[in-house]
């Protein structure tokens, strides 16, 4: 059982270590410079520098990596380049907002989920069994956006 665990935290580390790297590759190879982008495109060339300073956007790559990845396992999350303000700060006031309609979503989920399953497994290899088989694979193949926006048509007109 010791084994499993440490397998799977060993597991956890390399994808957290993968998804780390990967997300910042694809902010790094996204176009444009954040300074250039905060200041505009009238901003003389030595402010531009001295916001990249400040921002520490002057500093090799792998010292980025490092500070970045330090920063988030110290729960520094970084100051937004849009805002200005620190992300860790825009994440808690917007979770106020998502934390309840996680909540409404799972608890819907669930009042719907146990007794359809009640039902499938009442009625195993029947046609309730294949219906309800058949609706859970299409809500998940079908793209949440998607429905969403679907669901908006529906309930909008």
């Amino acid at each position: 059982m010791l084994g499993y665990i440490v397998k799977r935290l060993i597991s956890l580390a390399i994808s957290l270590i993968v998804a780390s790297v990967v997300i910042f590759a694809v902010v790094e190879i996204a176009p444009g410079d954040p300074a250039s982008f905060m200041l505009g495109i009238n901003a003389q060339p030595d402010t531009v520098a001295a916001l990249r300073a400040e921002l520490g956007l002057d500093q090799s790559k792998l010292d980025r990596y490092l500070s970045w990845v330090g920063g988030m396992l110290t729960g520094d999350f970084g100051t937004s380049y849009t805002y200005r303000t620190p992300v860790a700060q825009m994440i808690a006031d917007r979770m106020w907002v998502s934390l309840p309609l996680a909540l409404y979503a799972l608890t819907l989920s669930t009042l719907i989920a146990f007794p359809a399953g009640i039902f499938a497994a009442a009625r195993r290899g029947g046609p309730g069994d294949l219906a309800v088989t058949g609706a859970t694979q299409l809500g998940v193949a079908i793209p949440n956006f998607w429905f969403a926006m679907m669901l908006v048509l529906i309930f909008a007109i």
